[in-house]
Order: C-alpha cells, then sequence, then structure tokens
C-alpha cells in the first residue's frame, strides 16, 4: 500500500485518540457512579418529585446527563475504533481499511453528538466555570481534531 510513510503519524494519533477516550469514559464512568451515589433518594411511600429526570446529575446542569451519557459512548467505541486503527496500521493493507475507517467514523460522529451537548449547555445556560470549559477543551478540541485528521490521513490509502 502507498504512503508508508503515514504509518508512524498514524501510529501517533492512535496513541493520542486512545489515551483521550479512555480518559473521557473513566471521567464519564465516575459521574456516572456519583449521580447514582448522590441523585435522588426515594423512600417507601414517597411519590417521585415533579421534575424527576432518570438522567438527574447532581453536579452540572441539565445537559450533563446526557453529555456524561454520551461522552462514555463515544470514549468506548472510540477506544475500540483506536484498536481497529491498530491493526490497520499494523497491516496496512486496503482489506484492514474499511473496518477501520467505518468504527473510526461512528467514533467520530458520537464526538460531535456528545460535543453538541456541551455546546448547548454552553450557550442555552450559559455556563463558563473551568471545569466545565476543560470538558469542553476535552471533548470539542483532541478527540474531535485528532479523530478527523487520522481520517484525513487515510484517505491517501
Amino acid at each position: 500500500m502507498a504512503h508508508e510513510g503515514l504509518k508512524p503519524v498514524a501510529g501517533l494519533l492512535l496513541v493520542l485518540n486512545l489515551c483521550m477516550y479512555v480518559i473521557v469514559a473513566a471521567v464519564g464512568g465516575w459521574a456516572i457512579n456519583h449521580a447514582i451515589n448522590y441523585g435522588f433518594f426515594i423512600g417507601s411511600g414517597l411519590e417521585l418529585p415533579a421534575h424527576f429526570s432518570p438522567i438527574y446529575f447532581p453536579i452540572g446542569n441539565a445537559a450533563t446527563g446526557f453529555f456524561v451519557i454520551f461522552a462514555v459512548i463515544a470514549g468506548v467505541v472510540g477506544a475500540a475504533a483506536a484498536l481497529a486503527g491498530f491493526h490497520h496500521v499494523r497491516a496496512w493493507s486496503s482489506e484492514s481499511l474499511p473496518a477501520a475507517a467505518s468504527s473510526g467514523f461512528i467514533a467520530w460522529t458520537l464526538t460531535l453528538l456528545a460535543m453538541g451537548y456541551v455546546h448547548l449547555a454552553r450557550t442555552t445556560m450559559q455556563c463558563n466555570r473551568p471545569s466545565f470549559v476543560s470538558k469542553d477543551a476535552i471533548t470539542n478540541l483532541l478527540l474531535w481534531a485528532t479523530c478527523f485528521f487520522f481520517q484525513i490521513g487515510r484517505q491517501g490509502d
């Protein structure tokens, strides 16, 4: 296959993507665990509150639950896509490209979906706390950009 010089760049982007997707999945898993431990507690004989949401998070705002759920899904799918990408870089053949490209594209779109919830929370709820901005930066810039550049780099194959 042509473009053998792209293998080290693709490998570096894959390592970076894998690390970031694992971090996003781990932080999202912690947030889900925190929400389960400190969310609503309904005793026997009590009714659900009027504004009960099954995706309630005691941290963040109304969009945090959706962001965390989709970030965890994107993190797991992205880590699996990085493993498929590692296989493609190792084999570097046209037979391994479709699996790596399709799984990478799915991970990229799920990352865009999580990024949309972050954007929604920032614009509609005027949330500009430093912790929220750092989640926004990791999800938006790093994951999206590295996955995008890896997809563009593979198109020359």
